[in-house]
């Protein structure tokens, strides 16, 4: 029986997926990236904001085609959306033939059987998501990188969050478990894992009574082969002395870190349940430009929360343009529904949302470009990606630079690359967010 499966949504939910194919696989299985020639197709869904979930439910109306093009005998649907629309699926989406929440994909290959032979499956339990799968993974991103999920659910419990509802608390894998997995990883040629979860700077605290990541670094460092680590969805609020040591002093650790502080202003911050202030939040960005020389600072940013006023959205504003983050993203504030920030009074309007989300983005631009407009003349160590042919250049990343969410660098060069190769490369050009260059 031939199975194909569609990844939706963060890079956290995809890890789920690579492990889902490979249990599929173990089951004897036939993966296949052709929508029309499976019997049965699996969505894994996104369901954090209402603008993910309605991508989850498009995607599913499109591979429900297949029942009268294909061969499609059943329809799967896991993933967030499953978990949090459970009880709804079935009656918004008849299409559907199981939902399979996010605890349960130990069972996909039962789950498969039944759906394929006429049955209708549900198949969610509460005890939230698996914090690690073990045996087989099949890789979807390409060859020379792959995310490593460390830790699940969140204990944040952010006002405007629907995670820990849908995924559950804050679980730590083992550090013997992610260095099994990661020595694997590598011998399969991934010469750059990125570390991801809900919140990688608390890792450890639930399992070893304190905070772990830096300790996690140390070890994976160890594998040979490995060239990079690179750190994911860091909260600055939790960000700890040893942790900026580790990224300081190996030479492995990518000088870049992701810390999504999502707002400046004091208000909005304790409206939003974050733990933080403007002030401590400058003394972290300053610490660890201090500690880690010339490294690459990416933040994510909520735009119109509610209450945020014009005297708040400014206060960002000034915040971004004194920081001046190496990488920024914004989102316009999604009200879901079971969060509280969904029953604050203030909510701003989405056409001001949208205003505000275009202002800070233009922003972040003129910053992005004067960075890089300073880097002409610098030798950099990129990290090949590929080779586009149509421009006869090649594409690779900095230690600065994350596959798929920052800047690239582009140059020529007239031998044979291979994805996952190191060179150093000269910048001579720049634009908002991508340096071009040649081989030095």
């Amino acid at each position: 029986m031939n199975i194909h499966l569609v990844s939706l949504g963060c890079d956290k939910n995809l890890v789920d997926s690579e492990f889902m194919l490979g249990l599929i696989q173990n089951e004897g299985y036939i993966l296949t990236s052709l929508p029309e020639e499976a019997q049965v197709i699996i969505i894994n869904t996104c369901g954090f904001i209402m603008d993910a979930t309605q991508e989850s439910i498009d995607t599913i109306l499109e591979m429900s085609s297949y029942k009268e093009e294909g061969s499609c005998k059943a329809l799967i649907v896991t993933g967030c959306m499953a978990q949090r629309y459970r009880d709804e699926i079935f009656d918004q989406l008849p299409e559907v033939d199981a939902v399979v929440g996010v605890g349960d994909y130990d069972a996909i290959g039962q789950v498969i059987r039944d759906a394929a032979a006429g049955e209708k499956v549900k198949l969610v339990s509460e005890k939230g998501a698996s914090a690690g799968f073990s045996g087989k993974r099949v890789l979807t991103s390409p060859s020379h990188f792959a995310y490593l999920k460390i830790a699940e659910g969140c204990d944040n419990h952010c006002t405007y969050c629907t995670i820990p509802s849908i995924r559950g608390a804050y679980r730590s894998r083992t550090l013997e478990s992610l260095l099994e997995e990661s020595v694997s990883l590598v011998r399969q040629g991934v010469q750059e894992l990125i570390l991801v979860a809900q919140d990688t700077s608390l890792y450890g605290k639930d399992l070893y009574g304190e905070p772990r990541l830096h300790e996690l670094l140390n070890k994976l460092s160890q594998i040979p082969d490995l060239v990079w680590i690179r750190v994911l969805y860091c909260y600055p609020e939790h960000i700890y002395p040893d942790l900026i040591q580790e990224i300081a002093r190996n030479p492995k650790v990518c000088k870049y870190l992701d810390i999504p502080v999502q707002h400046s202003e004091d208000k909005i911050l304790k409206l939003m349940g974050r733990k933080s202030s403007r002030e401590k939040l400058s003394g972290i960005i300053k610490n660890l430009r201090e500690s880690v020389p010339g490294i690459a600072l990416r933040t994510t940013l909520i735009v119109g929360f509610p209450g945020e006023t014009k005297d708040d959205f400014k206060g960002l504003k000034d915040f971004v343009t004194n920081v001046g983050f190496d990488k920024l993203g914004a989102f316009a504030y999604s009200r879901e529904e079971g969060t509280p920030a969904a029953k604050l009074p203030g909510q701003v309007d989405d056409k001001e949302k949208q205003r505000r989300y275009d202002e800070i983005m233009l922003l972040q631009q003129k910053i992005s470009n004067e960075k890089n407009s300073k880097k002409h003349g610098e030798a950099i160590e990129v990290m090949v990606d590929g080779y586009l042919p149509d421009n006869e250049v090649y594409c690779g990343r900095s230690q600065g630079d994350c596959y798929e969410i920052d800047g690239m660098v582009y140059f020529p060069c007239d031998y044979q690359l291979n994805s996952g190769d190191l060179v150093k490369v000269k910048i001579t050009g720049h634009s908002d967010y991508d340096l071009y260059g040649e081989i030095c």
